[in-house]
């Protein structure tokens, strides 16, 4: 997706939303420790703001373990997604998303891929901007499914 509005967004990785990638009980420290072993980390549990932004240096998955919301991605004028639990949202680096709307205790649980250490996140207007060698380099494995998950392919580079 290209620019919009102050979002750089990011013209060669699209964001993905792999629905219902997760059953069963969800629980926040079992996400993260999938996470770990395959190489994303700086996990954490919260909600999604609700203020377009963006991570001008690291790429983002975002697993939903209770709730639902509508979620715009790519800037002001983007698409609106609707997310529930057990949904998995991938945003490549640059990537414009904020949260419209969501249930009573709607909950994510966050990473980065491991190596892309600055995850300092922007709004439009901020000037910053994307990071070119993050924004293209492919992570060495898909969050959810591993090094053989689909990740690598739907992002077209090899690994």
């Amino acid at each position: 997706m290209n620019a919009n509005n102050g979002i750089p967004n990011n013209p060669d990785l699209p964001a993905l939303i792999y629905p219902q990638a997760l059953g069963g009980e969800l629980v926040s420290g079992d996400i993260i420790a999938l996470y770990a072993v395959n190489h994303w980390d700086k996990a954490w549990v919260y909600g999604i703001f609700d203020f377009h932004h963006y991570h001008y240096a690291a790429h983002e998955v975002l697993a939903v373990i209770a709730g639902q919301a509508t979620l715009q991605l790519g800037g002001q004028d983007g698409p609106c997604h609707e997310v529930r639990e057990g949904d998995v949202v991938i945003l490549p680096a640059g990537f414009g998303h904020r949260l419209v709307e969501a249930t009573r205790g709607f909950t994510v649980v966050g990473a980065y891929p491991e190596g892309q250490e600055d995850i300092g996140f922007a709004r439009p207007g901020d000037g910053v901007r994307l990071s070119s060698r993050e924004a293209a380099r492919v992570p060495a494995s898909d969050p959810i499914y591993g090094a053989d998950g689909p990740l690598g392919a739907l992002w077209h580079s090899p690994r």
